[in-house]
């Protein structure tokens, strides 16, 4: 993705690239003098109200997004590559709030195979227990 285009999800969303706000600094954790001296993490904030698409999407994702969507990667030691990773995981999580719920279980009964299957371990175990029982000491 070149810096001046806006990022596009495959659900459909729309981030303008002028709401993408980039922020850069110096990496933790090992690395050497490299570390030291470049700064490759990148955070990359953007408003969920600056987010264009359809409307059922947008709802779904207001409610599950907070408002403020802050992403920040530090994996790689390129500014470049962690400003890729940001990217991704931002469409990952927009792709992901955008997703309609997943229809709520319907409760069933039990088989009668699994009944069986219960009331037998627990004949099983009460044997088990009762034969560990004796009079005869």
């Amino acid at each position: 993705m070149k810096p001046d285009e806006d990022l596009r999800t495959s659900s459909g969303l729309v981030v303008p690239s002028s709401e993408l706000n980039w922020s850069f600094a110096r990496s933790s954790g090992a690395g050497g003098q490299h570390i030291n001296k470049t700064s490759s993490k990148a955070s990359l904030v953007v408003e969920t109200d600056a987010i264009t698409g359809s409307e059922i999407l947008l709802r779904r994702i207001k409610t599950k997004l907070p408002k403020t969507v802050r992403v920040t990667s530090q994996t790689s030691r390129s500014q470049w590559r962690n400003r890729q990773l940001c990217l991704s995981q931002l469409t990952e999580m927009l792709d992901d709030a955008a997703k309609p719920a997943s229809p709520q279980r319907r409760k069933s009964k039990p088989t009668r195979g699994s009944i069986e299957r219960r009331l037998e371990g627990k004949r099983h175990a009460s044997k088990k227990k009762e034969s560990r029982r004796s009079d005869d000491w």
